[in-house]
């Protein structure tokens, strides 16, 4: 456990080697000055642990003495001894004060998770205000529901992270205004096609060869599964739930009710449900209901389910060819969700792609690759026929932009979110 913590705390000796910016350091570094546990939640390798990383830079920065932080990654097999008996966190604080001679005053929890009953460690750090602050990280959305809602209501603070927006990785290839983005269109569109297909985790981006792009996908995905999805939450069939997530991931942006998704794989609407509640609690989908005043008519309406990250929908869904459109429909949904819209759709005479909730304002946004004399009308009678009040009314293409007309909206996709 000793060697452990010494490759975990790098910055007891040195700084980190250079890590990729994230747009929310800063509304983390803001919140330093809470006393409430920091609550990071996201799918695995969405940067959760490059963010504490970068936060703990931050506080060696302000003049924080490095080796009075702690930072520990759970999911190392050598706390695996931890795991069933949450009083032996105490020990790490212990050993971390033996081995630098400073009482630990910031902590950082890296999948928390794994340990059990962990909520009752940290508020008891927190009200004995054993260290200033503490951090935790998890991989599913519950980690805040049950106990530790109950014990630390009132005690913490939560931000969910994602894998890094089209805008972060601009940034981190130096486009960082528009006219340098104008005058390097071409590259910005070439990484755009590589976000429909292999999605926007950092690690999958800093790779060129495309096969072990998609081996580390593959990997992401299985252990998201297996472990997150699987073992996590118990369950015993585990080949009728990878088969649900599969179908579901390729039927993404399709309408279904969970009679249609039990009949087609053989299984219950309540275990559909609850297999649909497992994958959005590991962050793998989410699940979109049609806009409506009426909570019963949202329950009773069919669904949509879009994919987190666009990876692991082009690299495990089932296609005949490239469906640019899923894609491409699926990658700005993405979008949406890291800018912190609330996102519903509409299905009835018509079709609107998505009604974009956020600060009571409705934007209402159609998404189509590419226009065509064909399918032009067809897309903008989706805003045309709306009745709804919405502030916005925008049709969001690939890289096609049009005069503003009947209060649409034409625009690329990298001038939106860039």
């Amino acid at each position: 456990m000793k060697r452990a913590l010494l490759t975990h705390n790098p910055h007891w000796e040195a700084r980190f080697p250079t890590l990729y910016p994230r747009a929310l350091l800063p509304v983390l570094t803001k919140k330093l000055a809470l006393k409430q546990v920091q609550v990071l939640q996201g799918s695995r390798r969405s940067g959760k642990s490059s963010l504490f990383r970068l936060l703990i830079q931050h506080l060696v920065e302000q003049g924080v003495e490095a080796r009075s932080i702690l930072y520990v990654n759970l999911d190392d097999p050598y706390f695996a001894e931890l795991y069933t008996d949450s009083k032996q966190l105490y020990s790490l604080l212990d050993l971390s004060e033996s081995l630098t001679g400073h009482k630990v005053v910031y902590l950082f929890l890296d999948e928390v998770q794994n340990v059990t009953r962990w909520e009752k460690f940290v508020k008891a750090i927190y009200d004995n205000q054993q260290v200033q602050k503490t951090f935790v990280t998890g991989s599913n959305s519950s980690l805040l529901e049950g106990e530790f809602a109950t014990l630390l209501s009132g005690r913490y603070v939560r931000d969910i992270v994602y894998p890094p927006a089209l805008s972060e990785l601009l940034q981190a290839q130096g486009y960082t205004d528009y006219l340098s983005r104008l005058a390097n269109k071409p590259k910005i569109l070439a990484l755009m096609m590589q976000m429909m297909e292999y999605g926007s985790f950092y690690e999958v981006f800093g790779q060129q060869d495309e096969g072990l792009k998609r081996d580390i996908l593959l990997n992401y995905y299985d252990t998201v599964i297996f472990k997150d999805c699987i073992a996590n939450n118990q369950i015993r069939d585990t080949k009728s739930f990878r088969e649900a997530a599969h179908f579901l991931i390729s039927n993404t942006a399709n309408l279904y009710s969970y009679n249609s998704l039990g009949r087609a794989l053989g299984q219950h609407d309540s275990t559909i449900k609850e297999y649909i509640r497992v994958l959005e609690d590991c962050y793998v989908l989410t699940e979109l209901k049609p806009y409506s005043y009426s909570l019963k008519e949202q329950l009773k309406a069919k669904k949509k389910s879009y994919i987190i990250d666009n990876g692991f929908l082009a690299q495990t869904a089932f296609r005949f060819s490239a469906n640019y459109g899923t894609l491409f429909e699926n990658l700005v949904f993405s979008e949406l969700v890291k800018q912190g819209y609330e996102l519903f759709f509409i299905s009835s005479d018509f079709e609107c792609d998505f009604i974009a909730r956020k600060e009571e304002q409705l934007t209402a946004i159609q998404v189509c690759y590419q226009l065509t004399p064909q399918n032009r009308e067809r897309e903008r009678q989706g805003l045309l026929k709306l009745k709804l009040a919405v502030t916005r009314k925008l049709l969001i293409t690939f890289d096609q932009s049009e005069p503003f007309a009947d209060g649409i909206e034409t625009l690329p996709f990298w001038e939106m979110f860039g």
